[in-house]
């Protein structure tokens, strides 16, 4: 199995990290605005004429972890987890992300690393700026989007 991994740092508090994790209205402002759903059971995440995912909620341990299970998009997805792990380093917050249970390494797991990068990124954005890059208004990196 293969697994993506990303360690993120940011100067906003945990909490609001999590809230952005964990929320409906936050999770459009950093991922894709066609987010729906409850941060609590299953969310539905669009990405226009691309697809998209739903995610089974599976842990929710405040400002410390969420946990999500793929239960329906690409095939690659489906069954793997998405972990969001927060810990304090001083004035930072570290968000320790993993995308784990590939069943082989192909190339959609190549584009899937580097979008995770890039939303991760919007993620950090929005929670120390107030603004994040969720889709369509995310880099477009390939023909793939």
């Amino acid at each position: 199995m293969a697994d993506i991994l990303h360690r993120v740092g940011t100067t906003a508090p945990r909490d609001t990290v999590y809230q952005a994790l964990t929320t409906v209205d936050g999770l459009a402002a950093w991922w894709t605005t066609d987010t729906k759903g409850s941060g609590e059971d299953l969310l539905r995440f669009r990405f226009g004429d691309v697809g998209g995912f739903d995610m089974k909620v599976l842990e929710l341990q405040p400002d410390t972890r969420v946990r999500w299970e793929v239960v329906d998009g690409p095939e690659e997805w489906i069954g793997t987890t998405v972990t969001f792990d927060l810990k304090q380093e001083g004035e930072w917050t570290v968000i320790l992300f993993a995308h784990e249970g590939w069943r082989e390494q192909v190339e959609f797991m190549n584009h899937c690393t580097t979008k995770w990068a890039l939303f991760l990124m919007s993620l950090k954005s929005l929670v120390e700026t107030g603004t994040g890059a969720p889709h369509p208004h995310d880099v477009r990196i390939s023909n793939w989007h």
